[in-house]
């Protein structure tokens, strides 16, 4: 049988023979080893995507899980906006903080047994949620719920850094952020018709049933890594590779712009259910709810991330999802309900399109402690999140939806201009080896 077809190495055998007098033959043998990473068709690449695609399902429909219900939060507690609005932050926030150190577990431990642990903690806060007594144990469990899902992201998107080939890389990292945008939406379209008839918690422990079946899924899914080399735990080591990375102004621009992205995308959603609750929509829970439905536009342009980069390059498809965005935030000014859900579409889009196309450019980027690397990302991203989330509610307090709108229109401008200045310093330094040269 052929080498090809075993996924072993491939051994090619050379002979040459002399004059036909000679009865000395030689013989050379030359072992090419074969890239026996997963690819698209190939041996276990359906059940990778397909376990990570249920991973990031798990993470965003936990991670976001109150944030369609915040009015139900502030009248059942009598908080405000703002404060309810720490129900997702705290959780985002969290992760944000522990997504740099859970990386570094997983450079020592393995990414496939961090991300299964990490999943097995948060479900389980997830069905205590439920029964949080006030809002203070509501934030602190949720923060909690935040710390155990930052052992996720990263560990994610190393795990495919080195157990997918480097071309099909961009793809199945749209895969995963695809799953993210099924799980944000689940989960809010679960919550908000739940809510209606039986109120947030019984919502919100849906949505930890939910969860359970996709962790449970995941780890019965996803290969075993056949490339993961353990790292080191010393604090020094972690230290010298996170310096490093912030060292590299490439991935410098690629964490402030997921940060950037994630400010709108965080504000946005943190707010438009009060938006859509006041007049003059005042729509029930239920009809809220369904307006996440739009996530599938975020599905779909993550999903497509590869196809815009090779059609425009990595700073072209920044751009598109950049304008994109804004566009979106424009539309969604109008007090017509059709212009607002165009208006979200179009927000979505840019989001995941732009999140999708960074993200992956880290792990491309990156050549050693991808972990680490991806955890920045991740760290920023959330962080932008967390902003998004308390600046955007405090910005509706005082401005109502233009408000809102207007610290998102200011998170787009920064992102066009650091990706602008990104095609400075490249072209700067073409121009350099060129004269060089």
């Amino acid at each position: 049988m052929p080498s090809a077809s075993t996924g072993a190495s491939t051994t090619v055998v050379a002979s040459s023979a002399a004059a036909p007098d000679t009865t000395a033959t030689a013989t050379a043998t030359e072992v090419v080893p074969v890239d026996d990473r997963l690819t698209p068709g190939g041996p276990g690449y359906r059940r990778m995507s397909l376990a990570l695609f249920l991973a990031g399902v798990a993470t965003f429909a936990l991670l976001y899980s109150t944030q369609a219900l915040l009015p139900l939060v502030s009248a059942d507690f009598g908080v405000t906006a703002s404060t309810a609005s720490w129900t997702v932050s705290a959780a985002t926030g969290a992760l944000a903080l522990f997504v740099l150190p859970l990386s570094a577990l997983s450079e020592r431990f393995g990414r496939r047994t961090l991300m299964t642990a990490s999943l097995a903690i948060a479900v389980t806060v997830g069905l205590l949620v439920p029964f949080a007594p006030s809002v203070g144990w509501l934030i602190a469990l949720r923060a909690v719920q935040g710390a155990a899902l930052a052992g996720l992201p990263a560990s994610a998107t190393a795990y495919l850094a080195e157990e997918v080939r480097p071309k099909a890389l961009i793809t199945a990292i749209g895969l995963f952020v695809a799953g993210n945008s099924v799980g944000g939406m689940s989960g809010r379209v679960i919550t908000g018709w739940v809510a209606q008839e039986w109120g947030w918690r019984v919502a919100v422990a849906a949505i930890g049933v939910i969860a359970v079946g996709c962790a449970v899924a995941f780890r019965l899914l996803l290969p075993a890594p056949k490339h993961f080399t353990a790292g080191s735990l010393r604090p020094a080591v972690l230290v010298r590779t996170v310096r490093s990375h912030l060292a590299n102004p490439l991935l410098r621009r690629l964490y402030a712009i997921g940060a950037l992205f994630m400010t709108v995308f965080g504000a946005v959603y943190t707010v438009i259910g009060y938006r859509l609750t006041d007049a003059p929509f005042s729509l029930p829970q239920g009809i809220i709810g369904s307006i996440f439905l739009v996530y599938l536009v975020g599905t779909v342009s993550a999903s497509a991330a590869g196809k815009l980069v090779d059609r425009l390059g990595r700073r072209g498809a920044l751009y598109l999802g950049g304008a994109t965005t804004a566009a979106g935030l424009l539309v969604s000014l109008a007090d017509a309900l059709p212009l607002v859900l165009l208006g979200l579409v179009l927000i979505t889009a840019g989001f995941f399109a732009g999140h999708a196309v960074a993200s992956s450019s880290v792990s491309h980027t990156a050549k050693e402690g991808r972990a680490q690397a991806s955890a920045l990302y991740q760290s920023a991203y959330y962080l932008g999140s967390s902003a998004g989330g308390t600046l955007g509610a405090v910005a509706y307090h005082s401005g109502g939806w233009a408000g809102t709108v207007a610290l998102g229109l200011l998170a787009v401008v920064g992102v066009v201009g650091i990706t602008v200045a990104g095609s400075h310093a490249a072209r700067t330094r073409r121009h350099l080896v060129a004269v060089q040269h």
